[in-house]
């Protein structure tokens, strides 16, 4: 039996018109379409006359989670104030700043007024709205209580943003202090050690060892500066390019940063965090609870941890309890489990999620402001050791020739 084949995904351009309605007043609007004949098409069945057509410029930045998050919170306010929710999607895309994001709203406002529900208009765009995202929405709107899961959803991408960010702050710290020492260590090795050579040259005696290692490797640096820059560079690249694409790649690294002294606990405590919170809010929005670990296993953040919800999953299917199959796992401390238990017996398990992600959350912050005060001695040192060692190698001679005269 022949298959009929399936059609090509229609390629859709930002379109900019002008045109006249019924009374004959000047209107404006954008719409996102295939071609112009077919925003003709679509503006004369609204009983709209055309008179400009252009295509839209695709330039204006990129749709970013803070942005997400900040319409998310933005459309509960205004659907709690008791704003319609198309005039809703109206404000919050004019008053944007980024052009970027009011093309997205406009686009699922148009998607809206042709008939769709807001959970299949918001599904076409799944780069910047995930599973949970649209399962939330789509609950919000069969419940009647749309304004009410927004809010919690608002909530849920703020707490979620602000444990990443606090991880990136934490991570970014030593990884900037490591790229400017390297850099000041080649900027010396390249340019100032080369007038230090210069100088001992004429100096007629053995110069000290650390001096002479460390003219030794300036000579290296002056020599294949571009190949250690190109070097790095490419490992750096490559290694990012890799773990982006590399599934396997991915999974060893997370768990090797679970392993990673200091840093490993962070990490951990961030990745509950984000489990209980996702779990307790899609609990708490009436999604079954085998379905929400479908979300709940991406949300995490870590390769480990959607394996062990997978394996959570499987087993509560079976029939086991959710106590029992975090349990299995060996992936939750005891007291997430003593919580989930007492939350799973008094059916108050979304209130217990809710707590434990928020106990984590302080973790996190308590993790973050020690780290941050223990690696400023230890980076202080560290750049000391490696830049008063090579100030100090180069004056070695000189302190020689002191001792002489």
């Amino acid at each position: 039996m022949a298959t009929r084949a399936k059609p090509d995904k229609i390629k859709e351009f930002q379109y900019s018109w002008v045109g006249k309605d019924k009374a004959g007043k000047v209107i404006k609007g954008e719409m996102r379409s295939a071609g112009e004949a077919s925003v003709s098409a679509h503006l004369r069945r609204q009983g709209i006359t055309v008179t400009k057509i252009k295509k839209s410029s695709t330039g204006g930045g990129r749709v970013t989670e803070k942005d997400i998050t900040l319409f998310t919170r933005q459309l509960a306010t205004m659907l709690k104030s008791g704003v319609p929710l198309l005039q809703a999607f109206d404000i919050v895309g004019k008053g944007h700043d980024n052009p970027a994001v009011a093309r997205l709203l406009f686009d699922i406002k148009t998607d809206v007024e042709t008939g769709s529900s807001l959970q299949q208009s918001f599904r076409k765009f799944p780069l910047y709205f995930d599973d949970l995202y649209c399962n939330l929405l789509g609950a919000g709107e069969a419940a009647g209580i749309l304004d009410t899961l927004l809010d919690r959803l608002a909530t849920y991408k703020e707490k979620i943003l602000a444990i990443k960010s606090k991880i990136k702050s934490a991570l970014f710290y030593p990884v900037a202090i490591i790229v400017v020492a390297f850099i000041i260590t080649a900027v010396i090795m390249i340019f100032v050690i080369p007038a230090f050579k210069q100088l001992f040259s004429n100096f007629g005696a053995d110069l000290p060892t650390p001096t002479l290692v460390v003219m030794a490797i300036s000579d290296i640096f002056v020599e294949w500066w571009w190949a250690i820059f190109g070097g790095i560079g490419g490992v750096v690249y490559g290694f990012f390019y890799a773990w982006k694409r590399n599934k396997t790649m991915q999974r060893r690294m997370d768990q090797l940063m679970l392993r990673i002294p200091v840093f490993g606990p962070l990490v951990r405590k961030a990745s509950i965090a984000r489990w209980s919170r996702t779990l307790s809010t899609m609990f708490a929005a009436g999604v079954p609870l085998v379905e929400a670990f479908d979300s709940v296993a991406g949300a995490a953040g870590n390769a480990v941890y959607y394996d062990a919800t997978k394996s959570i999953q499987r087993e509560v299917t079976s029939g086991t309890s959710l106590t029992v199959a975090m349990q299995n796992t060996d992936q939750f401390p005891s007291m997430v489990l003593q919580m989930v238990a007492i939350g799973e017996e008094s059916g108050a398990l979304d209130s217990m999620l809710s707590k434990v992600a928020d106990f984590f959350e302080g973790e996190v912050d308590d993790a973050v402001a020690a780290i941050s005060s223990l690696m400023e001695p230890v980076i202080m040192v560290v750049l000391g050791t490696l830049i008063g060692g090579m100030v100090v190698a180069m004056y070695l001679p000189i302190f020689k020739l002191g001792s002489v005269v």
